[in-house]
């Protein structure tokens, strides 16, 4: 047989050996960038420290009166692309692996909190560092959904950054008394934005007066579900919302009305989509995914737009994906954007959406950073299984993949050491 290793990036001698216990310093060789450059990347605490040519940087410069830093890993990334780590803005964490679970699914802390914890890190390995989770409130679920994923939120601190979307079903009248209470609370527990499907309340407009005032009153960002349907309706949200923006972002918005993305446009607001199949939990009804055009309006419209994955192998998509890249995938696959710009709607585009800063591969920018297998961006798209993610300076997540062929006669046989279109 015909077998090639588990092709991981390669760590240096010594100690730092195993890159998921590297000092304060992150030597990255050999990486090349999406421009084409091959580089070393030297990362210091949470940030990049220095972007030179292969071989020349060396141990962190020592500060007056102080020894040269040594301590930490060298990780030679030949064969590997070194991109901005991409971003999860749009998951529903809570109803995660559900669809295989008996209806209704056990919602005990314990359970709830494993897989929260089992979504959050599934989405890391793919190489998403931060990671935006909505979250039901209210009615029989009351805050539990909620406690479970601040409960993993601290759990996972230090690995990836979860930030959660505190979501009642209704807010107005007196139906939505619990709602609004439910809100303010899980406001006050630590949930980081305020969101929900206005659409859902008999009270549409009503229900986003009562989420801008609890927004206001927390300072805290409106994270909103819509199809966008309905043109007229989208337009009045929109005028609603543009009192907060630019802290505010709709979504899936899968069946957005032509000629309807200029209302988004004026408004400021962000749109986060979900190419896998525009399913997640906080809509209810089966999904029609993306309309086709839709992208390309947005875009023309200078609309800022992310990319989310939306279900986790819930009712709303039993076989849904975490994986940015899969999404940014889709979004090249339908012609509507080319691989750049659907990378960097999982990217920098929805760490936009999640109100985080830019991320470039350079000296001075957080150390936020995704290298996947390939030779260019559009290679490891179409196949990049092999990833080191690195989150504050820190390598919290390896997968190397494996490929084996039968032996076979004198062929030159794609090898993953060899090989850097994918694996």
């Amino acid at each position: 047989m015909d077998s090639s290793a588990a092709d991981g990036p390669h760590s240096g001698p010594g100690p730092a050996a195993n890159p998921l216990g590297h000092g304060p310093v992150l030597l990255l060789t050999g990486a090349r960038l999406a421009d084409g450059r091959v580089v070393d990347v030297r990362i210091s605490g949470d940030r990049i420290q220095a972007v030179g040519t292969v071989g020349s940087l060396g141990p962190l410069p020592a500060l007056p009166g102080a020894p040269t830093v040594t301590t930490g890993a060298r990780i030679d990334l030949t064969g590997y692309l070194l991109l901005p780590a991409p971003a999860e803005a749009h998951a529903h964490y809570d109803t995660a692996f559900s669809a295989a679970l008996p209806a209704p699914p056990p919602d005990t802390p314990a359970d709830l909190t494993r897989r929260v914890t089992e979504a959050a890190l599934t989405s890391l390995g793919y190489g998403a560092t931060a990671q935006r989770t909505h979250v039901r409130i209210g009615d029989v679920h009351g805050l539990r959904r909620l406690e479970a994923v601040l409960t993993a939120r601290q759990a996972l601190r230090g690995l990836a950054e979860l930030q959660a979307v505190a979501m009642p079903r209704l807010l107005t009248g007196r139906a939505g008394a619990d709602g609004r209470a439910q809100l303010r609370d899980a406001l006050k527990l630590g949930a980081t934005a305020a969101g929900g499907c206005p659409e859902l309340d008999p009270d549409p407009a009503g229900y986003v007066q009562v989420l801008l005032d609890a927004a206001r009153e927390a300072d805290c960002p409106v994270d909103l579900h819509t199809t966008a349907a309905d043109h007229a309706r989208l337009a009045r949200l929109a005028g609603a919302l543009a009192p907060l923006r630019p802290r505010v972002t709709l979504g899936p918005c899968g069946a957005l009305a032509r000629g309807a993305a200029a209302a988004l446009a004026t408004s400021g607001v962000r749109v986060v989509c979900l190419p896998q199949n525009g399913g997640c939990t906080g809509l209810e009804g089966r999904s029609s995914g993306l309309r086709p055009g839709l992208l390309r309006e947005l875009v023309e419209a200078r609309v800022p737009l992310a990319a989310g994955s939306g279900a986790l192998r819930d009712p709303s998509n039993p076989v849904g994906r975490a994986d940015p890249l899969e999404a940014a995938y889709l979004l090249a696959a339908s012609g509507e954007l080319d691989a750049d710009a659907a990378y960097d709607a999982v990217a920098n585009q929805a760490r936009s959406a999640l109100g985080l800063p830019l991320v470039r591969v350079d000296a001075g920018f957080p150390a936020e950073l995704l290298a996947v297998r390939g030779d260019s961006l559009a290679g490891a798209l179409a196949g990049g299984h092999s990833r080191l993610v690195v989150h504050s300076g820190r390598v919290v997540s390896r997968t190397s993949a494996v490929r084996e062929f039968a032996d076979t006669v004198a062929l030159a046989l794609p090898r993953q050491s060899g090989s850097t279109g994918g694996g």
